[in-house]
């Protein structure tokens, strides 16, 4: 073994092997009971980052060890087409070469993507290897491919002759930038400072008009009605006459609606079916026209008369002017509002009435609703529970038609003599009503999110009854983060559970996002992204994986740092360094893979042997949890802590003595069931050290660790307090590990009289007296329960600067105290205090009167 652990060289020498020996496949346990999880599909345009590795962290963390428990563990990987984003990056490459996709055509530039996929695709599928993460390669999936494209088309088919899918105009949201429609999951909401137009719209039939507010002034040229409360007092007389539209000449209605809101603005609205939702459902009920004034663009067309070719915002000022010119602007103030924007670009979404494909999503909703009620679906933390129901409760039909190229392309057909509308999985070659040839596809695609809204059952095989679907559908888990409840999650529950009859997973295991150190969401414009595979670079994979998982709180958000990371990799160092020590007393190779437990083991290893069956009994409970920042949390102190600061420093005195047999075989078996319970979120570092510990097979193929129960040694824990009082005791007066001490112990019951000999000269670097009482003179005392140790003060501390400095601490601790109970005797205080808050300084209160009585204690041992 190398001196030092080195994560770069570790890396280098593992994932080929193990993916070469298939251990990543459900074969391996062929009579295991099946276990799955599908990958959410990362975009094959992406590159890995935080938030991938994170997710793909926690994945792996559960697939290792349901492998390493004998289950037929599939963690089944694929990448998601990506349809706007690849079009984008493809269109940006092609233009480089000056060449365009309409010059190009449609079959020429899909040809492009492909080309595209083959060279650079598979970047993000290379990244998850070196990150270690253990998916079956041999059944990557991607969503355009065959068999996926076939159940998207089987998907589609069926919805449409079962009335949920359908084509219609309504409003939609539409991306200028992109040119396509979106749907609502795609449009985030932001608060930003806009402005309320108010404009007189007077009547065609005498004095006087209404006054209208807003936001959106442009959009004015495509109103075809005024819309009041029909209880509004104030405009009882106008509903029913008509007014003149400014700038535009058009006589539009004024129609009563209980949908207006008589607090805001005028209480009076303007109607513009075409660019608005609320407006749209406001002229169906009072037939209104439509009145498109926007091209895909966001470009006003011919319907905005003067203002036609004007970009909408440019529009929005001319028309204000205009307004102003002909003397019915009213006025102009500044208003905060919500403005939506594409998720994907940016750019300010436009409401627009567009000839689109929608599923209707009610009917699915309700099963959808009703599996998470019943706990049939569980999330973890139940708390994202409330977040899926507001989605689903307040669900419209979903956009699923995109004005793209690149995608699963919609397999309508339009007979160019009879209008009949042929929708089928395989493509007809005729009009099934007229018998015609001439028919057009469809010119748009499929959302992506139709396609992987399928991904859990699709990627096993269905629609046909493969070996694979029958194994591992439903999936056993979904880990993915909050930010995409609503995309993904909703939807694969909807389309699982009516096309399967069957949910398509148990539990959904739901984690924060990565942000920045000073907890901004990280952001390319905001220059505070961290690129995972540089960390890995620096300080490998390991590490990061050990440090995400160390933070990650179930549903809570990371703000990162690296210096987590460098902490895990000196945490490496010392899983390195532990194991060389004990391959200096353990024959290389020689431990078992599994037992091997020693049957009569000395007090030390009892006590360690113990504490490994404890640690890890309540390990496997917090990873049963999905709380793995717990779960590692526990292990880690355990490992530093008790294992490499005390049993390594334990088992030196008896390895001296001769008494190594039982020692030796101690551990090894220790070493090795840590190897293993760290092996799911350090593969490579517990892999390479396993091969040189054990030596047989694959870590990632070996059995989970299963330690047995032991006695533990009574009053062990007394024996540690005497060991780290007496070196605290040292610490505080800059004494050297080696200083002589004169140490005398009262042990009225005998608890650690059997380590005396054993270990406390190797541990605490003294020589113990056992005495029957207080001894006179300066000392400082060190309590560990019944058992009191003497540290004769005498030629090592200057007594009066002790006393000093014990006075002075008193004095800090009481004032301490006081402020504490003060706070604590304040009703308002714990009747109004969060009550973690009240608990806390509870609890600080009990600390500091402990530590304030064994400061007392020291002191009246000074005189």
């Amino acid at each position: 073994m190398d001196p030092a652990y080195d994560p770069q060289a570790v890396e280098s020498r593992w994932y080929l092997r193990w993916e070469q020996a298939g251990v990543f496949r459900p074969e391996l346990n062929p009579d295991g009971e099946p276990f799955c999880i599908v990958i959410p599909p990362p975009n094959v345009t992406g590159s890995l980052h935080m938030g991938h590795a994170l997710d793909q962290t926690i994945q792996d963390v559960i697939i290792r060890r349901k492998r390493m428990q004998g289950y037929a563990a599939l963690w089944l990987p694929g990448t998601d087409h990506a349809g706007i984003a690849t079009q984008i990056v493809v269109e940006r490459e092609l233009a480089k070469e000056g060449l365009d996709r309409e010059e190009m055509g449609r079959d020429a530039f899909i040809e492009q993507v492909w080309q595209w996929k083959a060279q650079s695709g598979g970047r993000i599928t290379e990244q998850i290897r070196r990150m270690g993460f253990s998916t079956d390669w041999t059944r990557e999936r991607f969503t355009m491919d065959d068999g996926l494209s076939a159940a998207v088309r089987k998907v589609f088919v069926d919805l449409y002759h079962e009335g949920l899918i359908y084509r219609g105009n309504r409003i939609i949201n539409w991306c200028p930038r992109d040119r396509t429609a979106i749907s609502d999951v795609e449009v985030e909401h932001e608060e930003e400072m806009g402005e309320l137009v108010h404009i007189l719209y007077p009547f065609t039939d005498g004095e006087g008009g209404i006054t209208v507010v807003t936001t959106r002034a442009e959009t004015m040229l495509g109103d075809t009605g005024v819309a009041v409360h029909p209880d509004d007092e104030r405009y009882q007389d106008a509903i029913g006459r008509t007014v003149r539209l400014p700038l535009v000449g058009r006589e539009i209605p004024v129609v009563a609606d209980e949908v207006v809101d008589p607090e805001f603005g005028s209480g009076a609205v303007k109607v513009t079916p075409a660019h608005d939702a609320v407006d749209f459902e406001i002229a169906e009920r009072h037939a209104l026209p439509p009145v498109v004034i926007l091209d895909e663009r966001g470009v006003v067309n011919e319907n905005g008369g003067p203002f036609e070719g004007l970009d909408r915002f440019e529009a929005r000022e001319a028309v204000k002017q205009a307004l102003q010119e002909e003397g019915v602007l009213i006025g102009v103030e500044e208003h905060r509002h919500s403005v939506g924007r594409c998720q994907r670009c940016d750019d300010v979404v436009e409401p627009y009435l567009s000839l689109q494909w929608f599923v209707k999503v009610e009917p699915l909703v309700g099963p959808a609703i009703e599996a998470v009620r019943s706990g049939e679906i569980r999330f973890v933390p139940e708390r994202w529970e409330k977040t899926y129901f507001h989605w689903m409760e307040n669900l419209r039909d979903w956009t699923i038609s995109r004005q793209i190229w690149w995608g699963h392309r919609i397999p309508a057909w339009y007979c160019q003599d009879c209008d009949e509308v042929i929708v089928a999985e395989e493509d007809p070659a005729a009009c099934t009503a007229c018998d015609s040839t001439r028919l057009v596809q469809d010119e748009d695609v499929l959302d992506t999110w139709f396609s992987s809204g399928l991904f859990p059952f699709s990627t096993l095989g269905w629609p046909e009854d493969t070996e694979d679907f029958r194994a591992f559908y439903p999936n056993s888990v979904l880990v993915t983060g909050y930010d995409i409840i609503s995309f993904w999650v909703a939807r694969m529950i909807k389309l699982g559970l009516h096309f399967t009859g069957e949910k398509p997973f148990t539990d959904v295991v739901i984690h924060g996002m990565i942000r920045a150190e000073d907890g901004r969401k990280m952001s390319k414009s905001w220059g505070n992204t961290i690129d995972p595979l540089d960390v890995v670079e620096q300080y490998g994979a390991d590490p990061l994986r050990l440090a995400l998982i160390q933070a990650a709180a179930p549903g809570q958000d990371v703000p990162f740092q690296v210096d987590w990371v460098d902490a895990a990799r000196r945490f490496g160092n010392k899983v390195w360094n532990a194991t060389r020590f004990t391959l200096g007393h353990v024959e290389p190779r020689s431990v078992p893979p599994a037992g091997g437990y020693p049957e009569d083991p000395g007090p030390e290893s009892r006590w360690i042997l113990a504490r490994l069956h404890e640690v890890g009994t309540r390990f496997d409970q917090l990873l049963d949890e999905y709380r793995f920042s717990d779960a590692y949390g526990l292990l880690y102190n355990f490992a530093w802590s008790e294992v490499f600061d005390w049993y390594l420093e334990l088992a030196k005195a008896p390895l001296r003595a001769g008494e190594a047999h039982e020692v030796r075989r101690t551990l090894g078996v220790v070493m090795r069931d840590l190897l293993g319970y760290f092996h799911p979120v350090m593969p490579y570092l517990t892999e390479d050290l396993w091969s040189h510990l054990v030596g047989e097979g694959f870590l990632t193929a070996a059995s989970w660790p299963a330690p047995p129960p032991y006695e533990a040694p009574e009053h062990f824990a007394v024996f540690q307090d005497l060991v780290v009082g007496i070196r605290r005791f040292r610490a505080e007066h800059g004494l050297s590990p080696r200083q002589s001490l004169d140490v005398s112990i009262v042990d009225p019951t005998g608890a650690v009289a059997g380590w005396w000999d054993r270990q406390f000269q190797a541990l605490a670097s003294v020589t113990p007296t056992v005495v029957s009482d207080l001894l006179p003179g300066d000392h400082a005392p060190i309590v560990a329960g019944p058992v009191h140790a003497y540290i004769s003060l005498e030629g090592v501390v200057d007594t009066a600067a002790e006393r000093d400095r014990i006075d002075k601490e008193i004095t800090e601790t009481r004032g301490l105290l006081d402020r504490s109970r003060t706070k604590l005797a304040k009703e308002d205080f714990v009747a109004k205090a969060p009550e973690t808050v009240v608990a806390k300084e509870r609890l600080r209160v009990e600390e500091l009167e402990a530590t304030l009585a064994e400061l007392d204690l020291r002191r009246s041992a000074l005189g």
